[in-house]
Order: structure tokens, then C-alpha cells, then sequence
């Protein structure tokens, strides 16, 4: 049985032919890496080296602050070179730590790269594990992973789902992962479960990829109380909301998080960085990523290092083409364009894309029509275009309800009049809590 959501969504074109057959490749030792401070939905970590210290791969170079705050690693063995602020994928300038590589790729003591060890008798090591390796979400979100695990006390969750949909187009680096990490995201999605206590799990994937179901299925057999469910290739199926509609039934409130309908939504991704974190104690210092677009000239799937610049990659996949007119972190439907500049690798960086002059046509803005197209693909019963008139007046009373956006981009997608209603909808959601706070 293929499941769905049942409101809104839509169909964009996928390309994902372009990298989907190929294997991940890791991409070689960074000269230098940037790590931001900030690389999670929280408060950002303390730096705890400064210039002239000697660090290790996998070594702590920032402390938390706070609960919903994680820590920050070496990627690679070096000299810290500063710490400072640093222009990144978000826009921002962010305190960082510049590392410059001494070519070993020496590690800290304790992390064993080849291990696949994981005690199930002591799960409760377990979430220090993970908290202490710094996970964050893959999908994009890089919300804090133990503070997902750790719901309040009367909050009962029951059910665990590994987001294998990787709805965004062009991205497939989740894809690549799932066929060629299959019996270590099966460990991880264990360990999960073991934290949160639940005897249920589903590991959602989109029917746009048969070949990871089936490898999914192989990897996990014989696991008591896991089913690998098959979903309607549709976007935002990846979101959490439109996941656990799709596997459960259940529906999440407005206002309201996964957790108050006893569902926790991990990536696959987190599930590898999970099964790393316990069985080789390693923090998440990598992660796979796609690179892509018509506007590169080797697109690939790629193993990077936390922190490596832009440009090793762009070398690494031959250069970009003359006519690149846009790049974007993430995927095209809910990642940030920025300007091409050498910023670094994230945790939540699942993809970066090199557009052409095609792909990155520039369309000209017209008056909403009041067709009700938005209406009809926003997943979450929104109103998008009454929304987006409220965001250009500067009437933000209206969007307490529209804080359920997840900015998935399906309304912007089926505007006829192309309006950017993704960032009026962010705008006044913005100065909505801005506005709040003030009082």
C-alpha cells in the first residue's frame, strides 16, 4: 500500500537523474575548515580553543550553552588559525573557528573509525552519547537530536519515524545513504528507539525510490515492530507533519509538535550520525550532501567535512559553468540562495545547487488573480494569499494561525502570478513574534 497526506502538495519536476546512480564519494581532506559556533536551531556553543592551539579531529572545540544548544567539533587535525566571525550559507557573519589542516587526520583517543559495535544492554549510555556528539536534524532543520528524544515527562510518545523521503528535487544524498549505509541506519534507528523507549517505528520513503525500500527492508528484517512504508512520491511528503499524517493517521494540531501526538521524526541521517556516535563514538564532524544542478559540471553525491569551504567542492566536481545564475544551499523549494561566496560546510547542509540561466529564470511578478491555487496545494489548510496581501499592508494580527507555514514553497510553486509569497508568509510570521514579544 503507497500512503499520502490527503491536503494540498504538488508535483515539481524532480532532476534527480542527475546524481541518483551515484555512489557517494568522500571528498578529499580539507586544507582549512571554518567551523561556525551556531549549527543548530538553539543557542550557539562557546568556543573553547584560541589561535595557536593544536586540536585533533573529533576533538571539542565549542561547549553548549543551554539545553537546546550543542556541541561543536574539529573536523580535522590542525592549528587553530582564529576565531572570529565568518560569512556563512544563512547570510549572517557568525563566530567561528578557522582550523588549518597539518595533512594527518589525526583523531582524538576513543573514536574507533571502524567499529560497529552497539551494546543494547545499556541503552541508557546511549543519549550522552548522542548529546555529546553534537547531533543535530539532516533534513535541514539541525534542530538539537537529544532535545527530540527527550520529550516532558507528560508527554507519552509511542512511535519513532526515520524521514526517508527526501522529497526536495535534486537531492539525493539521503537516497545514496540509505542504499549504502542500509545496516548502520538500521543500528541507528535501534538506538533511537531505545532511547525514547517505543516499540514502533516506520521508516517512510517515497515510491520514486524502490531500491532503497528494498535495501531498508533487507537491512531491517527480523526487526520486531519496524515497518519500511512506501509513500506517494508528492511534495512536502517529507515534512514531519505530512510524514506522520502519511504513516499513522494521526494529525498534529496547530500549534502543536509531533511529540503531542506521540511522534518523534528523525532523518536517516541522524540515524547514521546516531549509530556513529555509539559504536564509534564519533561527534558528527561529516556529513553527505548532493551537489548538483545544471550549472556544475560533475554533479555527485558527497562525503564533506563540517566546516570545509565551498570551493573545494566546486573543484572537486570539475568547476561551475559559465552560466551560473543562481547557487543555493539546500534544495530549490525551501533552500536559501545566496550570493557565490566561500562559505562553509554545515551539519544541515544537505545539498548545494548550481543553477543555469534555465533553471534560474527570472519571472515577473503580477497581481494575485484569486485563482485559489495556493489554497488548494498549501498542506496545511493555509490561506496563502490572504497572508501575503496582510505581509505587503504591514498586518500581521492574521498570522497566528499562520505560524503552522512550514514554508515548504508548494503555494509560490502554483502561483500563476509567480508572487514570492514564501517571504511574505516569513516575513509577517516574523514580525508577528517580533510583535508579541514586545507586547
Amino acid at each position: 500500500m503507497v500512503r499520502t497526506f490527503k491536503r494540498g502538495g504538488v508535483h515539481p519536476p524532480e532532476h534527480k537523474q542527475l546524481t541518483e546512480r551515484k555512489p557517494i564519494e568522500t571528498l578529499p581532506l580539507p586544507k582549512r575548515v571554518v567551523i561556525p559556533m551556531a549549527q543548530c536551531l538553539g543557542a550557539p556553543a562557546e568556543p573553547t580553543v584560541k589561535p595557536k592551539d593544536a586540536v585533533k579531529a573529533g576533538q571539542r572545540i565549542g561547549e553548549p550553552k543551554g539545553f537546546v544548544s550543542t556541541p561543536v567539533h574539529a573536523s580535522i587535525s590542525g592549528t587553530v588559525k582564529k576565531v572570529d566571525l565568518y560569512p556563512t550559507a544563512v547570510g549572517a557573519r557568525i563566530l567561528s573557528v578557522e582550523i588549518e589542516s597539518d595533512g594527518k587526520d589525526e583523531w582524538v583517543e576513543g573514536i574507533d573509525l571502524e567499529s560497529r559495535e552497539v551494546d543494547f544492554t545499556r541503552p541508557d549510555d546511549f543519549l550522552p552519547a548522542l548529546t555529546d556528539a553534537g547531533l543535530v536534524g539532516m533534513g535541514g532543520a539541525a534542530f538539537p537530536t537529544h532535545v527530540k528524544l527527550k520529550p516532558p515527562k507528560d508527554v507519552k510518545v509511542d512511535t519513532l519515524i526515520l524521514n526517508g523521503a527526501e522529497c526536495e528535487p535534486y537531492l539525493t544524498a539521503d537516497h545514496r545513504l540509505m542504499l549504502e549505509r542500509a545496516p548502520e541506519i538500521a543500528l541507528g534507528l535501534q538506538i533511537l528507539m531505545a532511547v525514547l523507549k517505543v516499540d514502533r517505528a516506520y521508516v517512510g520513503i517515497e515510491d520514486n525510490k524502490p531500491d532503497a525500500a528494498a535495501t531498508m527492508r533487507q537491512a531491517l528484517a527480523g526487526t520486531l515492530g519496524v515497518e519500511v512504508a512506501v509513500c506517494r512520491t508528492r511534495y512536502p511528503q517529507g515534512a514531519e507533519k505530512q510524514l506522520i499524517k502519511s504513516l499513522t493517521g494521526r494529525e498534529v494540531p496547530p500549534g502543536k509538535l509531533p511529540m503531542h501526538v506521540g511522534c518523534v521524526v528523525q532523518n536517516v541521517g541522524t540515524a547514521f550520525a546516531a549509530f556513529e556516535a555509539v559504536a564509534r563514538h564519533k561527534p558528527l564532524v561529516e556529513r553527505v550532501l548532493t551537489v548538483s544542478g545544471r550549472a556544475i559540471r560533475e554533479p555527485k553525491n558527497l562525503r564533506v567535512r563540517i566546516g570545509t569551504p565551498l570551493s573545494d567542492l566546486v573543484a572537486f566536481c570539475g568547476g561551475a559553468a559559465d552560466d551560473l545564475r543562481k547557487l543555493i544551499f539546500g534544495g530549490p523549494m525551501m533552500g536559501k540562495a545566496l550570493r557565490f561566496e566561500d562559505v562553509p560546510i554545515v551539519k544541515s547542509t544537505s545539498g548545494i545547487l548550481f543553477f543555469d540561466r534555465e533553471e534560474a529564470a527570472a519571472v515577473r511578478e503580477f497581481p494575485c488573480i484569486r485563482c485559489g491555487r495556493c489554497v488548494a496545494a498549501c498542506p496545511q489548510g493555509l490561506v496563502p494569499c490572504d497572508l501575503g496581501d496582510q505581509a505587503e499592508h504591514g498586518q500581521y494580527a492574521g498570522f497566528a494561525d499562520a505560524l503552522d507555514c512550514v514554508e515548504c514553497g508548494s503555494c509560490q510553486f502554483t502561483c500563476p502570478a509567480h508572487r514570492r509569497l514564501v517571504h511574505l508568509l516569513r516575513l509577517g510570521k516574523s514580525e508577528f513574534r517580533r510583535l508579541q514579544k514586545k507586547g
